[in-house]
């Protein structure tokens, strides 16, 4: 019989998405699951606000509701999805890792504390920031220039970069105007969890400031806890825009040297075991800087990337929404190396750098035609003629990204030449908005 599992936030619309159901159907013996979507994508991604006390009543009714037996449950997406599956799972019965140690390792601050307790070799000076403390966030104890984000926020949402006594009052008003969006949803699911009172102060409504890792390599270890021990299965890189702070392309497999990925490997099974995360999987953001040979880590999330699901397929053959999938059943996954059709492969993101109202996409007739010269080719338009894209939601605070394309390759010369001769046969055009 066929194991019945659940996920939220899955995409069911589009099946060009990262975060769409084909990658869960795409994964080996397939045929063995029967995938349920649990809220729909535009409930938990993308929203202007996250009633989740009404998210997770209508999330546990379906679950009850249901005639058959649960076998499990899971979540590829970010806030606010990843704090409720833990609260989900536990009214259920179902396995997988407690809400307090996703805390652990999703909280900013929290988890700079426990990572400070094992690793203070990678971690950078922090401190934790009231917004609303205008005097107070003054004496910031950090040497300009720093980064100031929310404690619980997601794709660098209200993160800045602060160089100035000016960037700083900007960066406050701009939080403050923006914070609740995600610090009242993040306080109700605090209560369902035991935090420790120094913790329990640093509320959804707190920011946490960072010193600047000096660093030109940034990577993400993708893994997993099965009984206690941690192991990772890939490395991507993560690469930005030169001079900038906004991501380009996500690589795979990582080019970094294999002694450095393994420093980082040491230090994220020393901060997984502090946080007592088992039976799930984490993807971990590290920066490296080739000058002093520093590692440093950036952040912990208690769930695979979606993002780089198409990416994996390429390489490995198989989506590692396996993973995921297995640790959900309370089963240690059995991920496969090196059965793709590409030796590498990425996933690019198209950037505009300022405001622009779209004038045109690509036509049907360009698409088609691209998805016959690249048979792989995963692309995502995320806009449409007339998108303002200054009014585009889940951008960071720097650019917006209008379109992105998944592409594999026999190298990473094959791959870059790939991408030029994609965005060459796609026509994006824009317009300033004071001239529309």
């Amino acid at each position: 019989m066929a194991e019945n599992v659940f996920v939220i936030g899955v995409v069911e619309s589009d099946p060009s998405h990262s975060y769409s159901m084909r990658y869960f159907e795409a994964i080996r013996n397939a045929h063995r699951y029967r995938f349920h979507p649990l809220l729909s994508a535009n409930q938990v991604y993308g929203a202007s606000h996250y009633p989740v006390a009404e998210l997770l009543e209508e999330a546990e009714g379906t679950l009850r509701a249901f005639p058959e037996r649960i076998d499990g449950l899971l979540t590829h997406r970010d806030f606010p999805s990843s704090t409720m599956a833990p609260i989900l799972r536990e009214a259920l019965g179902l396995p997988g890792p407690s809400l307090e140690s996703v805390l652990r390792c999703e909280h900013k601050y929290w988890s700079r504390v426990e990572q400070q307790a094992v690793v203070p070799e990678h971690v950078p000076r922090f401190a934790l920031v009231d917004p609303y403390d205008v005097d107070g966030a003054g004496d910031i104890a950090l040497d300009y220039p720093f980064w100031i984000k929310p404690v619980r926020s997601y794709a660098s949402v209200l993160g800045f970069l602060i160089e100035s006594d000016d960037d700083l009052r900007r960066a406050l008003e701009q939080i403050r105007d923006g914070i609740g969006r995600f610090a009242e949803p993040f306080n109700h699911l605090l209560g369902f969890a035991d935090i420790p009172p120094e913790i329990a102060e640093a509320d959804g409504y707190h920011c946490v400031a960072e010193e600047i890792i000096s660093s030109d390599k940034q990577c993400t270890l993708e893994g997993y806890v099965y009984d206690g021990e941690p192991l990772v299965y890939g490395v991507v890189d993560s690469v930005r825009a030169e001079g900038g702070s906004s991501f380009v392309r996500y690589q795979y497999p990582s080019r970094l040297p294999r002694k450095v990925q393994d420093r980082m490997v040491a230090a994220a099974h020393k901060i997984l075991r502090r946080t007592g995360y088992d039976n799930g999987p984490f993807n971990m953001e590290f920066f490296y800087d080739e000058d002093t040979d520093k590692v440093w880590v950036l952040e912990t999330n208690a769930r695979i990337s979606g993002a780089h699901s198409p990416i994996f397929q390429m390489v490995e053959g198989t989506p590692h929404n396996e993973v995921a999938v297995e640790l959900s059943l309370g089963r240690r996954p059995d991920y496969p190396r090196g059965e793709g059709e590409f030796a590498c492969a990425a996933k690019f993101m198209l950037r505009r750098f300022e405001d622009g109202v779209v004038t045109a996409i690509p036509s049907d007739e360009e698409v088609e035609q691209a998805r016959e010269e690249f048979p792989e080719l995963h692309l995502e338009l995320r806009v449409q003629p007339g998108t303002v894209l200054g009014e585009m939601v889940e951008q960071d605070s720097y650019s917006y990204e209008y379109a992105v394309a998944y592409l594999g390759g026999a190298d990473e010369d094959d791959l870059e030449e790939k991408y030029e001769r994609l965005t060459q046969m796609l026509t994006f055009e824009f317009e300033s908005p004071s001239s529309k």
